[in-house]
């Protein structure tokens, strides 16, 4: 009898010292989880910051949009000034077929703010729609203008209906770089 109450003795100490091993074991697979689980949320909230900088610096490109709308509408009482070039003012008189706003040498292009407070700096450039410069009626010129009344509606209490005036479009493409190296592109064409 007592040798096999020694045996059962043995046993019973071999197995509180693997109880021990395995005890250890999980804690460190718990504690390696709880490091990844960690981890993982922090990517989460920072992608997330990602998002709302990039939509941040998208919805402000209209600053850079109402510049260059302005810059145009007040441009066109002036004879011949949208007919040319006006670098200084990012404004090409042709469409620029080979125009890319993602390999533009954006140095080229008119600031509308260098930093509106959030980080963001936005730019413009205006292109008119047309193939070459000089005025938009001229015989060989090809320019985008509208062609048509048809399905733009009534002029409101106008007889006739809506007359389509004889502008080209222009092309407004505007960039804002962002916080944390956010950049976004817009464009608009403009009547």
């Amino acid at each position: 009898m007592r040798a096999n109450r020694a045996r059962g003795s043995l046993r019973t100490s071999a197995q509180r010292g693997i109880v021990l091993i395995i005890a250890l074991v999980v804690l460190v697979v718990m504690t390696i989880s709880g490091l990844l689980m960690f981890r993982t949320s922090g990517t989460g909230v920072e992608i997330a910051g990602n998002v709302g900088f990039k939509q941040n610096a998208t919805s402000l490109a209209d600053l850079g949009t109402e510049a260059a709308f302005n810059w145009v509408y007040n441009q066109r009482t002036a004879p011949n000034v949208l007919n040319a070039d006006v670098p200084a003012e990012a404004y090409f008189a042709t469409w620029d077929e080979t125009f890319n706003p993602m390999t533009y040498d954006w140095s080229n292009a008119k600031e509308a703010t260098a930093n509106d407070g959030t980080g963001n700096r936005v730019r413009y450039v205006i292109h008119r729609l047309c193939a070459m410069p000089g005025p938009a009626t001229e015989v060989t010129q090809k320019c985008v203008i509208p062609q048509s009344a048809s399905g733009l509606g009534t002029g409101g209490g106008v007889e006739g209906g809506f007359v389509a005036p004889k502008s080209p479009y222009y092309r407004i493409t505007a960039r804002v770089d962002g916080v944390r190296g956010a950049v976004s592109y817009t464009q608009v064409i403009m009547l």
